[in-house]
């Protein structure tokens, strides 16, 4: 009796210790996903239905014990199949791998993010692209300019209609439609020698060339300015982004504190807002672009803040691995040992 009565015991305080790490870790992921909610309210939600789970199983027990009198033994025991496989299989099991998971992968997560996020806002700020977009596009109106005077020079120098005649201002006319100009007005003087051929188009490659530089300048103002209110937005994202990594390194935000995982993923979420807005100032990683730039961007962070994401990324084969494999078993061994202790302490002992 005595040996009943301790092995009774024993079993109830190793049910309220496995219960204990499983309502646990199921509180903080309804928590993160749920940081609105109060966290005694998820707490009561969390153990009432692990208890249900629990009388669950012990229902399933005891109507596969044969040595004990049940009424509708087959019905009890659908409904306890039932009964873990929603209070369990798809609320307690999948919630306890994800906080197990989130806690191992969370700090990692946080840094890269932050990183990412902070290169692509230096872009902005550093207006790394659009110098090299003003590069680019002085350069072409350049190559096409040039192109365009070694026609003018051969046109004007033409032995079988040589001078500064029509097909001279038609070149001249594509000269200025690149430049962006009215007219590239035809000069006059002689064009009968060679010398004065020379000097014809070397009057015509100065006025050309001096409105190929009021061309550049205008290119530099024109893309400079677009991107001067941003370069204070997206400096702004990053000292926000830079503060918040060097007081979660400090310690004074917790990455496992709801509250502050809110805090981190709000600054992160307007880094990635401020990225998507002026998306064509930023040189993207191929594996980045569609991240930043979609509908509805999520930071890596607020994905693994919800259960339902981390699962649909394991199981899509974008995340997790091997590693959430093994918080699965973790997660199920945890459980299954919590339901042992319980179906043994409290199992129907009638014969």
């Amino acid at each position: 009796m005595n040996d009943n009565k301790f092995l009774k015991l024993f079993c109830v305080a190793g049910f309220i210790a496995f219960a204990a790490v499983s309502c646990w870790a199921t509180t903080e992921s309804l928590h993160m996903l749920l940081p609105s909610w109060p966290l005694l309210a998820c707490w009561a939600v969390t153990i009432g239905f692990f208890f249900i789970a629990s009388w669950g199983t012990k229902m399933i027990v005891d109507s596969l014990n044969q040595n004990i009198y049940m009424e509708k033994r087959g019905a009890k025991l659908i409904l306890g199949t039932i009964t873990v496989l929603i209070f369990w299989l798809l609320c307690s099991m999948p919630t306890n791998t994800h906080t197990f998971f989130f806690r191992n992968l969370i700090d990692e997560s946080v840094t890269s993010d932050i990183a990412a996020t902070n290169g692509y806002l230096s872009d902005i700020r550093d207006n790394t692209v659009t110098e090299k977009k003003i590069k680019d596009r002085c350069a072409e109106i350049e190559n096409q300019i040039n192109a365009k005077l070694q026609s003018l020079e051969a046109e004007i120098n033409n032995p079988l209609n040589p001078g500064n005649g029509p097909e001279t201002e038609k070149i001249l006319g594509e000269i200025a439609q690149i430049l962006g100009v009215n007219k590239i007005n035809k000069l006059s003087g002689s064009d009968k020698t060679v010398e004065q051929k020379k000097k014809l188009y070397q009057a015509y490659r100065e006025v050309i060339l001096l409105q190929l530089d009021n061309k550049k300048i205008n290119i530099i103002k024109e893309m400079s300015r677009s991107n001067e209110n941003y370069r204070k937005v997206a400096d702004k994202d990053i000292k926000n982004l830079e503060l918040t990594k060097k007081y979660i390194d400090e310690g004074a935000l917790s990455l496992t504190n709801a509250d502050d995982i809110k805090t981190v993923t709000n600054y992160l979420n307007q880094g990635y807002s401020t990225i998507k807005t002026y998306q064509e100032l930023v040189n993207f990683n191929d594996t980045d672009k569609e991240r930043y730039t979609c509908a509805n961007p999520q930071t890596r962070v607020s994905r693994l803040l919800s259960v339902y994401d981390v699962w649909v990324d394991f199981l899509s084969g974008k995340q997790g691995g091997m590693a959430f494999v093994f918080w699965i078993i973790i997660s199920v061994l945890v459980d299954i040992a919590a339901f042992i202790f319980f179906d043994i302490a409290f199992k129907k002992r009638e014969y």
